[in-house]
């Protein structure tokens, strides 16, 4: 029946009653040791205090006085000190609470015989036959195999001295309540997290959908909670995911297909405007044969830029599709920045000074890197050449931002107008202009910024692009520097 009741008890009620039986097992341990241990104390500090009376007996019999004669009154706080002298045999010669010596051999007494043996010696608590009356006894042996015993009543004053001091006691009364409102707490939550799982684990036999809501405490039962409900969700959640990742899938394959389709619009758009051109200046010069030189060359040379930004477009349109088709497939080789850049450079300063702008190169070297030499130059060609087309300042400058042993940080800035805030995050898309009339007119085939962040990041770089304070614009590229063997 007990055994039938302690199962009904709940786990964390049964745990709380092991807990409660531990704390009180030790702390009634620590309490009956301390005790123990207090009073033993005590009376050795009581036996202490009467060696040192039974030394001053020694000392003045051994001058030949009589207990009579010996001074006793310092010891008095005391009490009535009953005052023993036993020979080397056992048997008292003389004692001053009695009226008639006992014959008897006290070498037997417990606090005689460690005297003999050890030179003292005390007995806590015997009751004497020859009074009547128990006693604490401390006995020494003197330098001529005397044992002087004294002894006090064991009253109710030396009881209490005697005694444990209660106050250890109360503490570790308060101290076993502590213990059982704390286990209470630490049993209940644990209980609680138990039967959170009892009740999950129903439902979970009963193929019921759980949503959890409420989680755990932070420890480590809890932790084995979570993972276990977490993990049960996640099975419930599996064909939905599969459906959801289905669909998502459909909807990336779908994003892809019309960005393809956009680039074509685009591509096809982009295409209409020098292809029309060229054939007008074609019609022309074959509807007017007899026209003037000036004018036929002034056609075939608009023939000519257009036929340039075709090849320009198809070149920057050949680049992108091998970018994102075959990223992967591109060679790569160790690659010094320095002398790439100062190249770059040379090739552009012409283009440069003929609109009287200033580039000032500043990269330091060596700066190498892994890639592809002819990304990582269309990089710098299309930056640089955007500035000298769009920027309107008079100078560009390249810098080496920072080196570390994993990455190098390169910035290309101008000093010209900048651009307004809102065009920046857009300024990498596909075919973006801010000014598209303006574009046109200066060749560009709005592919340019694209080229670069695909290409710094087909080198598993970073590029930003930010207006200066002082105005105009800086790109900062960061790019990853290969480990050092």
């Amino acid at each position: 029946m007990a055994t039938d009741s302690w199962i009904r008890l709940s786990y964390a009620r049964r745990l709380f009653v092991w807990l409660l039986g531990y704390s009180l097992l030790l702390v009634g341990s620590m309490v009956i040791f301390q005790y123990g241990r207090e009073k033993e104390f005590k009376a050795a500090e009581l036996n202490s205090q009467l060696q040192l009376v039974n030394l001053h007996i020694s000392d003045g019999l051994a001058e030949g006085k009589t207990v009579e004669q010996i001074d006793l009154d310092r010891f008095a706080p005391l009490g009535d000190i009953r005052v023993s002298i036993i020979d080397s045999q056992g048997k008292v010669i003389y004692d001053n609470s009695l009226d008639h010596l006992p014959g008897s051999d006290h070498s037997g007494r417990k606090e005689i015989t460690e005297a003999m043996r050890n030179g003292s010696g005390y007995t806590l608590r015997r009751h004497s036959e020859s009074t009547g009356s128990t006693y604490f006894y401390s006995a020494t042996r003197s330098a001529d195999g005397m044992i002087v015993r004294t002894a006090l009543p064991y009253s109710l004053p030396l009881s209490r001295i005697l005694e444990a001091d209660h106050t250890f006691l109360w503490a570790m009364g308060g101290l076993t309540l502590l213990f059982c409102f704390l286990g209470f707490l630490a049993t209940r939550r644990v209980g609680q997290n138990i039967l959170r799982l009892d009740r999950f684990a129903a439902k979970a036999e009963r193929g019921e959908k759980i949503i959890d809501t409420e989680p755990f405490p932070h420890d480590e039962l809890g932790d084995i909670s979570n993972h276990i409900v977490r993990l049960y969700a996640r099975l419930q959640q599996a064909v939905a995911d599969r459906d959801r990742e289905h669909a998502a899938a459909m909807h990336q394959q779908q994003e892809k297909d019309r960005i393809k389709k956009q680039l074509t619009n685009n591509i096809n758009h982009e295409l209409k405007t020098p292809v029309a051109s060229i054939h007008v200046c074609i019609e022309t010069l074959l509807t007017h044969e007899n026209m003037a030189p000036e004018k036929r060359r002034e056609f075939l040379e608009r023939c000519l830029a257009n036929a340039g930004r075709l090849k320009r477009l198809l070149a920057d349109v050949a680049i992108i599709t091998r970018m994102d088709d075959g990223g992967r497939m591109i060679s790569r080789s160790r690659v010094d920045l320095q002398p790439l850049i100062a190249e770059v450079v040379c090739d552009c300063t012409p283009a440069a000074e003929a609109k009287g702008i200033g580039i000032d190169n500043e990269i330091i070297g060596p700066l190498t890197v892994e890639g592809n030499a002819d990304l990582l130059a269309s990089v710098f060609h299309n930056l640089i050449e955007n500035a000298i087309a769009y920027s309107g300042g008079d100078s560009i400058s390249l810098k080496t931002v920072s080196l570390s042993s994993d990455k190098a940080v390169i910035s290309v800035a101008d000093n010209g107008c900048g651009v307004d805030p809102s065009h920046l995050p857009h300024l990498f898309e596909r075919f973006y202009r801010i000014d598209k009339g303006r574009s046109r007119a200066s060749g560009g085939t709005g592919l340019g910024l694209s080229i670069v962040k695909n290409a710094v990041v087909q080198h598993g770089g970073s590029i930003r692009v930010d207006n200066r304070p002082s105005g105009g614009l800086i790109f900062t590229i960061t790019l990853p520097l290969p480990r050092r063997e």
